[in-house]
């Protein structure tokens, strides 16, 4: 079995429930926030979507330089509108299946690094960044949006049922 045979089920589940999350927030609570230091609802919802942009350039390049020394750094470009979260992220989620299906396991086991400012933050191989960003790293935010909700009185779907 591949790796990306072996990793795929466990995306696919994880990312159906990331979505019915996403299909709870309202467009009335995108700028709520538990505190002042803390993102709101739309950031951490945003984010979610936009790091499953991500797998094109976990998958495609050896690096991505977050603060690259001759640009901009990397924002999590905010999404304005419920139903375009839920949107984005599906074609976001159909094109990571896409990418990772198609990976070799050879290029599972290349090393990938995360760059800031020219200067890697880690490397890892690849296969090892698609399960921290793109899974492991969804859940956690995930998280912090169902508390969000739920402080907020809107019901969320359990994830694990």
């Amino acid at each position: 079995m591949s790796f990306a045979e072996m990793f795929l089920g466990e995306f696919e589940h994880e990312m159906q429930g990331t979505r019915r999350i996403l299909e709870r927030v309202p467009d009335s609570l995108m700028n709520w926030k538990a505190h002042e230091s803390l993102n709101s609802i739309g950031w951490v919802a945003s984010h979610l979507v936009d790091t499953m942009s991500w797998t094109e350039v976990i998958m495609k390049e050896e690096a991505f330089d977050i603060a690259p020394p001759d640009g901009p750094p990397h924002e999590t470009p905010m999404i304005e509108s419920a139903s375009d979260l839920v949107s984005l992220f599906d074609t976001h989620f159909a094109s990571a299946k896409k990418l990772i299906a198609a990976g070799a396991d050879e290029s599972f086991g290349e090393p990938w690094t995360l760059q800031q400012g020219g200067q890697p933050l880690f490397t890892l191989p690849r296969g090892a960044v698609v399960k921290s960003f793109l899974l492991n790293h969804v859940i956690h935010h995930r998280a912090f949006l169902v508390a969000y909700l739920r402080m907020n009185d809107v019901e969320c779907p359990g994830l694990y049922e």
